[in-house]
């Protein structure tokens, strides 16, 4: 499912929430009043849809993206985790991959200022290790210093390999039944 979201519109669409940082500040102020989710105990994946409605995204990728979460997040949470959340908080280290990502997506919009984000969706390359497996790539920016707060953070989801759908059979309805048979 990764091909979808590994798409330049997409990737615009969800990084104009995110970045610059007065996107970012726009984000928090809608989170904050959004009945929809608590901003200090969010999740990856529960704010997307709040910014940018699934009905607007391109291709169809919102009609799949639930199931897509789902499954990166069931993968990323059996992988442990040895990496502190950030230089400046080096004891933070969440258990499971999954956690990590959760903590900094909140660490990003409950910071003040908030840490503007750049969110990069890509697949691993089919001779890869472990190729059939998400990943998460989270690589910080401190403007001020290595042991500072950061002021960026670059994500990455890499998805695990799928073989590019013929033309004919392109179309998120075309997959979906597919997957469903």
């Amino acid at each position: 499912m990764g091909t979808i979201y590994d798409d330049q519109d997409y990737k615009n669409l969800m990084n104009g929430n995110y970045y610059p940082l007065e996107n970012m500040k726009r984000s928090v102020a809608r989170l904050k009043i959004s009945n929809q989710i608590d901003i200090e105990t969010m999740e990856y994946g529960q704010y997307q849809p709040i910014l940018s409605p699934l009905d607007m995204w391109p291709n169809g990728s919102g009609k799949v993206w639930f199931k897509a979460l789902g499954r990166a997040r069931l993968a990323l949470a059996a992988q442990p985790n040895i990496t502190p959340l950030s230089n400046d908080e080096r004891v933070v280290v969440p258990a499971t991959k999954c956690a990590l990502l959760d903590a900094s997506i909140r660490k990003c919009f409950n910071s003040e200022p908030p840490i503007p984000m750049k969110a990069d969706i890509t697949q691993h390359q089919k001779d890869a290790p472990n190729s059939d497996q998400h990943e998460i790539r989270l690589v910080w920016e401190y403007g001020n210093g290595e042991d500072q707060a950061p002021t960026l953070l670059n994500l990455t989801m890499v998805c695990p390999h799928a073989a590019k759908p013929r033309q004919a059979d392109a179309s998120v309805e075309a997959r979906q039944e597919r997957s469903e048979k």
